[in-house]
């Protein structure tokens, strides 16, 4: 599997996540330098070999618009790590407005959640209180760097020290 490279604004915040083949046309044209290698991983043609980039930083700052986590259910079940948070369940999910819709919930972040069809069900159109439910972990909206760090914590380390934990929750 290929790694990824994560690519750095001038003011050190993420940009992107691009393909090692972008990263190489960055720093050869001097876009970008270089902060984080793979160690023991190469890039090679056949008439060089590169450094595999792991972190890369634009040498100019790009104004790129925040446009936030796109709030679909991938990213939500991403957020709440594939389980149901009431009971810990990983089987039958689905998404429940803590907060119902009938009651003036909306469908936010901060208002959804990963339940189990089970849980859903009993908590019907009520509270998770008037029903007796705790919520193991409060809805909130993650971040880009949030997430990038998730991945960086099972795929690519060399990203940790630049997604720093005042990022982590937006």
């Amino acid at each position: 599997m290929e790694k990824r490279v994560l690519v750095l604004n001038m003011d050190h915040s993420p940009v992107a996540v691009v393909s090692p083949q972008k990263a190489i046309v960055l720093l050869l044209m001097e876009k970008a330098n270089c902060l984080s290698v793979y160690d023991l991983l190469q890039i090679r043609t056949v008439s060089r070999s590169f450094e595999y980039p792991a972190v890369i930083c634009l040498n100019h700052y790009k104004n790129i618009p925040y446009r936030g986590v796109l709030l679909n259910r991938i990213n939500l079940f991403r957020r709440d790590h594939g389980e149901c948070q009431y009971c810990g369940s990983k089987r039958q999910l689905t998404i429940d407005h803590v907060v119902p819709r009938s009651k003036g919930g909306k469908s936010s972040w901060t208002n959804l959640t990963t339940a189990c069809h089970r849980c859903n069900v009993l908590k019907g159109d009520k509270t998770p209180e008037q029903v007796g439910l705790t919520i193991k972990n409060k809805p909130f909206k993650p971040s880009l760097a949030y997430f990038l760090s998730e991945y960086a914590e099972k795929q690519a380390e060399e990203w940790l020290p630049f997604l720093n934990s005042k990022m982590l929750q937006g």
